[in-house]
């Protein structure tokens, strides 16, 4: 029996990296089926967008920081 995986929205910005590094390896290597490749494509897509939302809201809080030591 194979566990669901976690909701992409669930992970931290480093087990989303290390997901999507997994992903990109696995459809470089090949070897699958149309299905399949466009599900790990799909929740590549989403493990980008996840470490981008992650980027971008420490981005947010330095800039926030250091506006706050402008005061």
């Amino acid at each position: 029996m194979t566990d669901a995986p976690t909701p992409v929205e669930e992970l931290s910005y480093e087990d989303a990296r290390d997901e999507l590094s997994q992903v990109v390896a696995a459809l470089e290597h090949g070897g699958l089926g149309l299905d399949e490749s466009l599900a790990l494509w799909e929740r590549g897509e989403a493990l980008a967008t996840r470490c981008t939302a992650h980027l971008e809201g420490a981005r947010a809080r330095i800039e926030e920081a250091l506006n706050a030591g402008d005061e």
